[in-house]
């Protein structure tokens, strides 16, 4: 069965300005055609009038480039909501923690997540471990993700594909099925 005929959802993590400033994040992001594989497949789902999910991290600091006083808050361009696309706005990692995310899903009778965004180890991950673990069938599109480098806890550095890749491999077959969008694209 094709995921179109399952109702499927696609849910854009905080695929906001913010991350632009690659630096602030620990520079050297990965994947830099993330946005351009993301826009490609809000693009489909709104062709096939499947349910979208927007999701924007509202940070509590006011120094955060993801704060809403921020112009790092807005989404960006490529992914930008249309009338009727619903934004869900968060304050910690998880989509679903201190949202209506979960409520509005199973109110759709939506039991499959394609999920996308930003960053791969953090929000996109810690949203998909707890989409698995409330039962729902996850896809994640490996390239449509993206994170940056990152600093270990003795100070040595972590290259940020490295970072995406383990991460995709500590997700797959464990609370989703990490998969291109090539892949997804055949399988909608």
């Amino acid at each position: 069965m094709k995921l179109r005929d399952q109702n499927t959802a696609l849910i854009l993590i905080d695929v906001q300005k913010g991350f632009n400033e690659e630096n602030h994040w620990g520079g050297n992001r990965n994947n830099k055609d993330a946005e351009t594989k993301m826009a490609q497949i809000l693009g489909q789902w709104r062709t096939l009038k499947l349910p979208i999910f927007h999701i924007v991290h509202s940070s509590l600091h006011p120094d955060s480039k993801l704060h809403a006083s921020h112009p790092g808050f807005e989404i960006k361009d490529e992914v930008k909501p249309i009338t009727g696309e619903p934004v869900i706005t968060k304050n910690v990692n998880s989509a679903f923690t201190g949202t209506d995310l979960k409520e509005r899903l199973d109110n759709l009778n939506i039991k499959t997540l394609v999920i996308v965004g930003l960053t791969t180890n953090h929000c996109v991950s810690t949203t998909a471990r707890m989409a698995g673990n409330f039962g729902y069938d996850v896809y994640l599109i490996s390239d449509a993700t993206a994170t940056f480098d990152r600093i270990g806890i003795n100070g040595e550095k972590y290259d940020s594909e490295l970072v995406h890749q383990i991460s995709l491999a500590s997700l797959h077959n464990e609370f989703a099925e990490v998969i291109d969008t090539k892949r997804l694209l055949e399988l909608i």
